[in-house]
């Protein structure tokens, strides 16, 4: 499906989005019903959780999601959303069509029914997202191997670093110190994916290194 713009611009703040989220995955026929249970906005990126029902009570029977002990199934979806010119508009995904966004929560991820395929796209979705939500959130100091070798714009490249920060104005942005050549280096939190502290800072040097540029 391609994106969806709404031209009345009637969708202006992060509540106007989430009801439409909200009425998007929430309705009826006289054979299933489907509601929202829960939404997280990541970015630009809504990621939702949607709970399908049987009208007459009986199981849910599909193909992608074992069905639960009430009889339904919940999935996963992702909805892309950007502003065009003040129009809002969104391009959704359900999980098992392969989406790349793969951020969703892991309080999200917990809703979500079993799959039946562990070798399905949705699988892989949700190994992503367990994968992004492990990464840790790594203090001033800390020294880190990463995944595998980063190559940076100049050819070199550079795996064993320690997380510092510089300053740009008063504002004070996080960087890694490359232990090989002590140079400076931004990493996306995506390259830190799978990397293993090597040794966390003492208080001693992680006040030291927080208070350099003040």
């Amino acid at each position: 499906m391609g994106w969806l713009f709404y031209t009345d611009r009637r969708i202006k703040s992060y509540a106007d989005e989430k009801a439409e989220i909200t009425r998007l995955c929430t309705f009826e026929t006289d054979i299933r019903k489907t509601e929202l249970l829960k939404a997280c906005k990541v970015g630009s990126i809504w990621y939702v959780a949607a709970k399908v029902t049987n009208a007459d009570g009986s199981p849910v029977e599909d193909a992608t999601y074992v069905t639960d002990e009430d009889g339904s199934i919940t999935f996963g979806a992702v909805f892309l959303t950007r502003y065009d010119d003040g129009c809002w508009g969104y391009k959704d995904m359900e999980e098992s069509a392969g989406p790349v966004e793969s951020r969703a929560p892991l309080s999200l991820l917990a809703l979500l029914s079993e799959l039946k395929d562990p070798e399905s796209y949705a699988h892989a979705w949700r190994r992503r997202c367990r994968d992004w939500a492990a990464i840790p959130d790594y203090e001033e100091g800390d020294r880190i191997k990463l995944a595998a070798p980063v190559t940076l714009t100049d050819g070199s490249t550079c795996q064993i670093v320690t997380v510092t920060h510089y300053r740009r104005g008063r504002q004070k942005r996080r960087c890694y110190r490359i232990e090989d050549t002590s140079g400076l280096v931004r990493l996306s939190k995506a390259s830190l994916t799978g990397s293993v502290l090597l040794g966390a800072a003492s208080p001693v040097l992680a006040e030291f290194l927080a208070g350099q540029g003040d």
